[in-house]
């Protein structure tokens, strides 16, 4: 009798393990191709011929799900009445010194009037080169143009490099473009607010051509934008500038309102380049606006003025204006106050014209942030920041990620403040602040 043999122990593959071994090459495929797909992304190349139809691509899903023109900011009421309170108990109250009666007038000896050289009635200036932007270019590719009327060969492309090395960067600040005329060229810029038509028209008659930041809007566009111009004639037959634009095209019309409109957006800025031998001349065209602290001050009353004279969209650039010119004086508080009422009328705006509203205007200006930082508003910054990127079907802006940061490491949230200046370094590497602040916090960039 044979003895009784053992159950045999039926074996089955292991369906997970033999899972694992054909999906791990799919697996790994996927993931190089994901890596190749990303490093294309980036290339500039692609960026320049696909990158802005991605993008745009985006925009209209992101903005259709979450329409950013009924999205406002509103500064904390709290806050904003404690700063008020603060700066009426700190304002003295003016004393009436008493006549001291009448006196002889002065014996004066009357100083000769100037009388200024009319301008002509038009001009036009020839030499420019006009270049057409890339995506997100209007500040490297007007300079450009700029630049080609002093014999300066380069195009855009260095100019971007320079100042947003992030091809998606929404925007190029003056400073940064006069930066790059200063370091990287052998002429100078100078840049100023509170420009007007007379003092654009003197330049141009000067043989100096000129470039504005404006406002920019139209069919075809979502919702007002921002958008650097090179002016580079005048006529007064038709009251109307002549324009390089980046965008449209060489030699386009602009009357005067529509330009003093669209410029007040951005406080009338304007940049004026030259060759180094010729400083003296430009000078003396700027007048009163050659000092600088002079320039602001102007600029500052101009935007007050303007305040009590125009209404809507016009009256919230007003304030806004007056904002910005008050942070450059270091009145922090009182620019908080302005910026107050500009987010104020924004919000009026969101209900009663939502179509007009400037909501992107804090890509292109950061004197909130600094106002509301400085008056010690730091949730303020915080919520700003936030609103500003969360409207943003693409959330690159390095500023905004910046001045969260500080605020963040101000009420106490130091982890925070590190990912946010790391990020505004991801947007834009080596921007100087960042690495400043993350060195300052014993950190790496």
């Amino acid at each position: 009798m044979k003895p009784a043999q053992p159950a045999r122990r039926e074996t089955y593959p292991n369906p997970l393990r033999r899972g694992r071994r054909w999906w791990a090459p799919i697996a790994g495929a996927l993931i190089l191709g994901l890596a190749l797909a990303a490093w294309v992304y980036n290339l500039p190349s692609f960026q320049e011929r696909f990158g802005w139809r991605i993008s745009e691509a985006r925009a209209v899903v992101w903005y259709a799900l979450f329409p950013p023109e009924e999205s406002v900011f509103t500064p904390n009421p709290t806050l904003a009445a404690m700063v008020q309170q603060t700066l009426a108990a700190f304002t003295p109250t003016a004393t009436v010194t008493p006549s001291p009666g009448p006196t002889a007038p002065p014996t004066t000896t009357p100083t000769p009037t100037l009388v200024p050289t009319p301008l002509p009635e038009r001009v036009a200036l020839t030499g420019t080169r006009h270049e057409y932007q890339k995506y997100n270019n209007c500040g490297p590719a007007t300079l450009a143009m700029a630049l080609s009327v002093w014999g300066w060969e380069g195009d855009q492309r260095p100019i971007a490099a320079y100042t947003k090395p992030n091809a998606r960067d929404k925007n190029v600040m003056p400073y940064e473009l006069e930066a790059f005329v200063d370091n990287e060229t052998g002429l100078r810029a100078v840049v100023r607010v509170g420009g007007d038509l007379g003092r654009l028209k003197s330049l141009i008659a000067a043989g100096f051509s000129v470039m504005v930041e404006k406002g920019f809007e139209g069919p075809g566009f979502d919702g007002w934008m921002g958008h650097y111009e090179l002016l580079t004639g005048y006529d007064d037959g038709r009251a109307r500038f002549i324009a390089q634009d980046s965008y449209i095209g060489s030699d386009l019309p602009i009357p005067y309102d529509e330009l003093e409109s669209y410029w007040r957006a951005f406080n009338y800025t304007y940049i004026v380049l030259y060759p180094p031998e010729r400083e003296d001349e430009v000078l003396a065209l700027l007048g009163a606006d050659a000092d600088e602290e002079a320039n602001v001050a102007a600029a500052s009353q101009k935007a007050s003025d303007e305040i009590f004279s125009l209404t809507g969209r016009d009256q919230l650039f007003a304030w806004f204006n007056r904002g910005s010119n008050l942070v450059e004086q270091q009145d922090f508080a009182g620019a908080a106050v302005a910026y107050d009422e500009a987010f104020r009328l924004d919000a009026e705006l969101a209900v009663l014209d939502p179509e007009t509203r400037p909501w992107r205007i804090l890509w292109y200006q950061t004197g909130p942030y600094w106002a509301y930082f400085y008056s010690g508003r730091h949730y303020d910054v915080i919520n700003l920041a936030t609103q500003t990127l969360g409207n943003m079907s693409e959330p690159i802006l390095e500023e905004s990620y910046y001045w969260r940061g500080l605020a963040r490491e101000a009420v106490g949230d130091v982890t925070g403040a590190i990912e946010d200046l790391r990020t505004s370094l991801i947007y834009h590497p080596d921007f100087e602040p960042a690495v400043y602040q993350l060195t300052r916090l014993g950190v790496d960039a």
